[in-house]
């Protein structure tokens, strides 16, 4: 049996899999992330232990992180939880836990298991994509996960789509995260006079009710939509593309979306598939858990 964490903002996710992928327990528990980097470790290794208890066996573990491992220091970078910035969360989880790990970024964990046995499934090449809170994605090739050589493998949502644009926590300006996120999508709304109190999926809703303010909001956000995975699609030219994410329930992104990358993509024809994600809010833990498939040996941390 296998293990999968999925190490939240504000809540730790942890599923037990069968050999076969079929979901055996699920519990969560409160991240603690103001208690500060040694309260997120303990509550993992709590977690972690509650499960093998109910599950009566001791399993295999693999963690979904915001951020990466640097393959430079071997310490956590880029992850908007920033106390595990900086920190050795792959040795002093391993130490805690007292086992061998393995850890991988989260959307890398949505992309596997969509790919796995998810959306994905069949596909050679899948480019899995997170936009909610932040933009992410991740790259498996024939079910293997790609990290790449600095473990940013799939990091689209950190390409500049405008000088212009809003600052990112990353130090830069107008990213794609910045603009095509959930919370980038309501500041660009609200920029243009839109109702303060509204957020994302309220925009796109009130855009379906024939709403001008937000129907222009939802184009410039399609637009940008097509441009970003355009370049993607340029460079890595995958078999399919899934969605998962909060914004990936926006039906027209399908449809409008698709066609505004057909637009901007260097081909004559965009024949890839947009497809929306099978395993929904746990795509993420569900991946964890099958870093440890027995048939891969990539994963390292």
């Amino acid at each position: 049996m296998r293990i999968g964490i999925d190490l939240g903002g504000t809540k730790i996710e942890g599923v037990v899999l069968d050999t076969c992928g079929n979901e055996l327990l699920r519990k969560r528990v409160d991240t603690r992330q103001a208690e500060g980097y040694w309260a997120i470790l303990q509550s993992i290794d709590r977690l972690v232990k509650t499960l093998e208890v109910e599950a009566g066996s001791q399993c295999t573990v693999g963690i979904g992180t915001p951020g990466a491992i640097s393959a430079l220091t071997g310490r956590m970078k880029n992850s908007n939880t920033v106390c595990l910035n900086g920190q050795p969360l792959f040795e002093d989880l391993q130490a805690l836990l007292d086992r061998p790990l393995r850890i991988a970024n989260d959307a890398n964990c949505f992309a596997l298991s969509e790919a796995f046995d998810g959306a994905g499934q069949g596909y050679g090449v899948v480019f899995g994509v997170i936009m909610g809170t932040g933009v992410g994605g991740g790259i498996v090739f024939n079910g293997r996960l790609h990290q790449g050589h600095h473990h940013i493998g799939g990091e689209w949502g950190h390409n500049i789509l405008d000088r212009r644009g809003p600052n990112c926590y990353c130090g830069q300006q107008g990213c794609v995260e910045t603009l095509i996120s959930g919370p980038g999508l309501a500041a660009d709304f609200h920029s243009h006079g839109g109702n303060r109190a509204l957020i994302a999926n309220d925009i796109a809703t009130l855009a379906a009710q024939g709403d001008d303010l937000a129907e222009a909001a939802m184009q410039r956000f399609f637009d940008r939509f097509g441009r970003a995975l355009a370049t993607v699609v340029n460079i890595l030219d995958p078999d399919a593309i899934i969605l998962g994410g909060g914004l990936s329930n926006i039906d027209r992104l399908y449809t409008e979306g698709r066609a505004r990358i057909a637009q901007y993509v260097f081909n004559d024809e965009f024949t890839t598939p947009i497809l929306r994600n099978i395993h929904g809010d746990s795509s993420g833990v569900r991946g964890a858990a099958q870093l440890w498939r027995s048939d891969d040996t990539i994963y390292f941390s």
